[in-house]
């Protein structure tokens, strides 16, 4: 009995594969959380929020270089790599909590700023993209009849982290007080710690699984990418690269647009709500993919829709009117819920996409290479946004908040000529297998 037990419990994909995935895309996933606590970390150690800005989009830089660099690592031994993300991002983090705290002692001081910089930049940039990466296969093989549903699964643990972790983090930061930031941080250290020390235990390849021993093994992951039209790749990596930039462009104006619509006192909602959407995207978008023939459907409907509502919003110049139309403020929630949800459709649909362009063989390396998108759009996006608020428009004041709704409008004008663009790359660049068939 027991040892039926034990050899069902080996052989459970639920509990070797689903599980410890959502352990660990659920820690790293916190990532996103930075805003909750990027001012009270300016303030606590005396630099702007423009300054320590700069630890979040290292975070994302360094988790797709290092997915696209450590992707050989993940692909021979996703043992080796969960336990090099659990230990990256559990130091990462502690790191983080003690430049704070030297940062409270020494206000001013550049060795805060800069450590801050390095555990959470760095180190724990690591920690995401490996620990990003290593369920991701894994999970392919155990549901290889829906892989779109299960990398889904997982990554929407990614995007529902910060719905679950803000309100936690935001009643830590209230209860403990001034000192509370660099608390936080030493406490959940230890939690996601835990948390993914357990997933990487679990984390385990199918017993009858072989890795491919053929020429697609053989091939170098250039000759893998030539296998299609390099085209091709090339059209998969600028298109996700897009979706990226897009939404985080929006995604980093979300609060104060809100606030421009007359929500300000939903802000905290409304950004809970937007995190569930975000979530919901990268399943069900997945989900729907494994019912089609061509994945890249997927992506032809997310930048389809995201063309319709940000189009309509500039048409009727919804964020700028929002305050006095409840029906324009209904539409510009409905674009923000949208790109929410298509910015995480993106996420969960490469991995599968690319699966039936490239096969399984070297799946985890190409996902890496393809992750640098991430990294580069994790610079781009944010700052793009930023600069285009700060360059166009006139700040007003509406009732006690300071926003700029023009400016707002023109990064959609920014944003719905690249979901062009995305749209063109899709529908031309990336081909459906039955097009181009591989090379043996």
């Amino acid at each position: 009995m027991n040892t039926q037990t034990t050899k069902s419990w080996r052989t459970n994909k639920w509990m070797r594969a689903a599980i410890p995935a959502l352990l660990l895309h659920c820690s790293i996933g916190t990532v996103y959380c930075w805003s909750i606590f990027s001012q009270e970390i300016a303030d606590y150690i005396g630099f702007s929020k423009g300054a320590t800005e700069w630890a979040f989009s290292l975070a994302i830089f360094f988790l797709g270089m290092s997915a696209a660099f450590l992707g050989n690592i993940v692909e021979k031994d996703i043992h080796k790599s969960s336990l090099i993300a659990t230990i990256c991002f559990a130091i990462g983090m502690a790191g983080t909590g003690g430049f704070i705290y030297y940062g409270g002692l020494h206000q001013g001081s550049v060795v805060s700023l800069i450590g801050i910089y390095l555990c959470y930049g760095v180190i724990m940039g690591i920690g995401l993209g490996t620990g990003y990466l290593s369920p991701v296969k894994t999970l392919m093989i155990w549901f290889s009849d829906k892989k779109g549903l299960a990398t889904g699964l997982a990554v929407a643990g990614f995007g529902a982290a910060k719905a679950i972790a803000s309100p936690i983090m935001q009643s830590m930061l209230s209860s403990m007080g001034e000192s509370g930031i660099y608390k936080m941080f030493l406490i959940l250290a230890c939690v996601y710690f835990v948390m993914m020390f357990i997933g990487h235990l679990l984390l385990k390849k199918p017993d009858d699984w072989h890795e491919p021993t053929g020429a697609e093994k053989k091939d170098s992951i250039m000759t893998v990418l030539k296998s299609r039209p390099i085209s091709n790749y090339v059209g998969i990596w600028l298109m996700f690269y897009i979706n990226i930039t897009c939404g985080l462009a929006l995604l980093s104006q979300e609060k104060m647009i809100v606030k421009c619509i007359g929500l300000a006192s939903f802000v905290g909602v409304i950004s809970t709500v937007s995190a569930i959407f975000n979530a919901v995207g990268r399943l069900g978008f997945s989900a729907w993919g494994d019912k089609m023939k061509d994945r890249n459907t997927i992506y032809k409907i997310i930048f389809a829709f995201s063309i319709l509502f940000t189009a309509i919003v500039i048409v009727t110049n919804g964020i700028a009117n929002g305050a006095n139309s409840g029906f324009l403020a209904a539409l510009v929630l409905i674009l923000i819920m949208f790109v929410n949800a298509g910015y995480g459709g993106g996420f969960s649909n490469v991995p599968t996409l690319l699966s039936d362009h490239y096969g399984m063989g070297s799946i985890s390396a190409i996902h890496g290479i393809t992750l640098s998108a991430w990294a580069f759009a994790g610079l781009s996006g944010n700052q793009l946004a930023t600069w285009i608020v700060n360059n166009f428009g006139n700040p007003v004041t509406q009732n006690g908040v300071t926003v700029n709704p023009q400016g707002y409008q023109m990064v959609l004008y920014v944003t719905i000529a690249l979901y062009i663009v995305a749209m063109l790359l899709s529908m031309f660049l990336v081909k459906s297998k039955a097009e181009v068939k591989q090379k043996a």
